[in-house]
């Protein structure tokens, strides 16, 4: 579809029931190709954390360390290449391609700097772990694996900013076939380079780090060149000129992105929190709770491909004036984002001994994990609601609303707790679970409630533009 055709299909049934409906295979087909996509980046570290936990407990360790820092860290980051989100996807719903394409050429100078303060917080990785009191060797091999996996900063983040453009005009499915082609590539790359077949040496941690760089680099290259072979660009492209390098326009879109890297830092930065006191206690906690925290977060990349769906589809409809779609696609929305984790949370209970068991033989590690899924499977339905709430919010051009309930939901009330139950009350790993899970409520029900206030003003209030 290119941005030239309706960007909004119209809907033949005038009912309520028909509309919704209808939003739902639209919001299905906007989010299954997302959703996929985000399995197969999610899979890069599930697979690096399978075939790293053979080589040993340590490099298990300093792999989950490690990702969760490099995944607190990039949040930021990619939050705010996320603000071209509203830009792109409200100028498609309004038809203005020259628009579409500033907002790219903006997206993409802001993935490039905001790659260089990454870099350099990857480069201070040990430093800062130690500062927190995590083990030294595990701090160590956290760095090795961080300096090997340092191209996935820049490269990562200009794949968001080509993924996003797409998504804001109702074209996901790119972006899926890149990152399952570049996933299989990230299989071999880490059996080569992990394990030393086919004449290379045997890196272990290194080598996972180097196989999920050089794919990080691939993603925006192959989807470059997908929208190029198949010309998707056309109808929402402009020559780079001097308002694509605009202090002012670069300015309006970071204005945007920032609060939503702020309110991915805060959710990031709180489960990272999480695992810092995880490693106070031990090796075979932290496993377990490696393991779980990787099972989730597999699992929290459906409703999270529903987010992106949303935002784009609430951007749509807001630049096509559709004031009774909106309402509707928001209440939708939330159903499908909670309704998939529903049954993720099923999962976890029913496989929690057979779940771990694919990570590792250890009998300590698994049985801990066993103890912790049901927990997990808990909080997923609110993890689903608070991450298409958001998504709803960014694509409403109310990016901040999704900082503040997180800055209240984890540091006000999960953290808090998190700490009480583990540490004062004796309940150790299991109390810290518990805890994220009472933010995470707080957190989704916030955002429900501010969702539905704002799909209820005049639209116009909602419009966001490039310029």
């Amino acid at each position: 579809m290119s941005s030239r055709e309706s960007p909004v299909p119209e809907s033949a049934a005038p009912d309520a029931t028909g509309r919704a409906r209808l939003e739902f295979r639209t919001l299905l087909g906007l989010s299954a190709p997302v959703a996929a996509a985000q399995l197969g980046m999610m899979a890069m570290g599930v697979i690096d954390t399978m075939m790293v936990a053979r080589v040993g407990p340590a490099p298990l360790a300093a792999v989950a360390i490690a990702s969760t820092w490099a995944w607190s860290s990039g949040s930021i980051a990619q939050g705010v290449v996320q603000g071209m989100d509203p830009l792109v996807s409200q100028a498609h719903g309004e038809g203005d391609g020259d628009a579409m394409g500033l907002a790219l050429q903006r997206g993409l100078g802001l993935a490039a700097l905001v790659s260089i303060p990454l870099v350099a917080l990857w480069l201070s990785t040990e430093w800062i772990l130690l500062g927190l009191g995590q083990d030294p060797t595990v701090s160590a091999l956290a760095q090795d694996y961080l300096v090997a996996r340092l191209p996935s900063a820049l490269g990562f983040n200009l794949f968001v900013a080509l993924r996003q453009y797409l998504a804001g005009r109702t074209l996901t499915r790119p972006a899926m076939w890149v990152m399952f082609v570049c996933n299989g590539l990230n299989v071999l790359l880490n059996w080569v380079l992990i394990f030393g077949h086919l004449g290379a040496p045997a890196l272990g941690l290194v080598g996972a780090g180097l196989a999920t760089g050089i794919t990080n680099v691939l993603l925006p290259i192959g989807l470059f060149l997908w929208i190029r072979r198949f010309r998707l660009h056309e109808g929402a492209w402009r020559r780079w000129d001097a308002r694509s390098f605009s202090l002012a326009g670069l300015g309006r879109t970071f204005a945007l992105g920032l609060p939503v890297g702020i309110q991915l830092g805060l959710e990031a930065n709180a489960f990272t929190v999480a695992m810092m006191m995880v490693g106070w206690m031990g090796v075979t906690e932290l496993g377990a709770h490696q393991i779980v925290m990787n099972l989730a977060s597999f699992t929290f990349m459906v409703p999270l491909g529903v987010s992106i769906g949303a935002s784009a589809r609430a951007g749509n409809l807001i630049g096509a004036a559709d004031a009774s779609g909106l309402q509707i696609a928001c209440r939708v929305g939330f159903l499908m984002g909670g309704g998939v984790m529903a049954i993720a949370a099923v999962g976890f209970v029913v496989f929690r001994e057979a779940l771990p068991a694919l990570y590792t033989s250890d009998v300590a590690v698994v049985a801990m994990a066993a103890l912790l899924l049901p927990i997990a499977g808990a909080f997923q339905i609110f993890d689903g609601v608070q991450v298409v709430g958001a998504g709803l919010m960014r694509g409403m051009g109310r990016p901040q609303a999704g900082a503040v309930v997180n800055l209240v939901g984890f540091y006000a009330v999960g953290l808090p707790l998190s700490y009480v139950l583990a540490f004062e009350v004796g309940l150790g790993l299991v109390g810290i679970w518990w805890g994220l899970a009472a933010g995470l409520g707080g957190v989704a029900i916030m955002l429900v409630v501010w969702v539905s206030r704002t799909y209820r003003k005049p639209l116009a209030s909602l419009r966001v533009r490039v310029d």
